[in-house]
């Protein structure tokens, strides 16, 4: 038989867990501060606090980084299902008294492989609220979201966009994306599918190309995700993808291809100070798909 406890068995916070995913996933104590509003000396106390409480180091830290130690590796899972588990036994409550309308706004790319899963889960807990949904570049959204037009937005960053006010969804890899058997990579110079000054996905991929050196021309032009992959499949270009993007007939090129590195992106999302209460339950369950998608890679 096993021997009772001689003491309670410590808990942990709801909201030091959310700093801890915060920082997992951005990478720096600063953007995670930035993202849970909170400064970063508030959040280097929680995490203390809580390696205090676990007598484990859950972050090893250099001059340059932060990175999961193999335990905190181990947390992070379970703080994603304990966050997820708790938005959704908190909406089961709330539900029945929300009505209203939540004015949403996505770029393309992710307004087509995610919002069909928030939209889904959302109208089945919260019946009463109507949801609006735009779908437009990030720059168009942040000037609708600065004219009161929006209640809630979801927008790419690179490291040189201001997050002050972004919380971060996600975080990964931008790799190049090229056609199964496809020699669009080969050529001179180097044809690339963009889009306009001020996407992310362009900005880093640029920068990348020209550090390497690498001669290039933009070959064609989408702001639509379907409209890369064509150009893609057509062997018109190569494209900056997130690493979750590629599937079916697409290929990931590096290094071995000739081809730079490019780099992290973030997926963010920004709540109205306003926000009502349809408004912060619509942004609960974006953020329970993120937790989700972190955890088992599919939305």
């Amino acid at each position: 038989m096993n021997a009772p406890l001689n003491h309670p068995m410590p808990l942990l916070e709801l909201d030091v867990l959310r700093t801890f995913v915060a920082i997992a996933e951005t990478g720096s104590f600063t953007a995670a501060a930035n993202s849970v509003f909170r400064t970063p000396s508030a959040v280097s106390m929680q995490i203390k606090k809580l390696e205090e409480m676990l007598g484990r180091s859950v972050f090893s830290r250099d001059a340059r980084s932060v990175t999961l130690t193999a335990d905190g590796e181990v947390l992070l899972g379970y703080a994603r299902r304990l966050l997820a588990l708790n938005r959704e036994a908190v909406s089961k409550f709330v539900a029945a008294d929300i009505s209203g309308v939540v004015r949403l706004g996505s770029p393309d790319d992710y307004g087509e492989r995610v919002l069909p899963s928030v939209l889904k889960r959302f109208a089945q807990s919260h019946p009463s609220v109507m949801v609006d949904v735009v779908i437009d570049s990030s720059i168009s959204l942040r000037k609708r979201m600065h004219a009161n037009q929006l209640d809630i937005m979801l927008l790419t960053c690179s490291d040189q966009t201001d997050v002050s006010n972004v919380e971060i969804m996600l975080t990964e890899p931008l790799v190049w994306a090229g056609a199964k058997g496809g020699s669009a990579h080969l050529r001179e110079p180097l044809p690339v599918s963009l889009w306009e000054d001020g996407c992310a996905w362009r900005g880093a991929a640029l920068k990348a190309l020209d550090e390497s050196g690498r001669d290039y021309r933009v070959a064609f032009m989408s702001a639509h995700t379907s409209g890369q992959r064509a150009a893609i499949m057509a062997g018109l270009a190569i494209a900056p993808l997130p690493k979750s993007f590629i599937a079916d007939d697409l290929v990931e090129l590096g290094e071995k291809d000739g081809l730079p590195e490019i780099g992290r992106y973030y997926l963010g999302m920004i709540v109205a100070p306003d926000a009502s209460a349809p408004v912060r339950a619509a942004a609960d369950h974006i953020r329970a798909t993120f937790d989700e998608f972190t955890t088992t890679g599919t939305f």
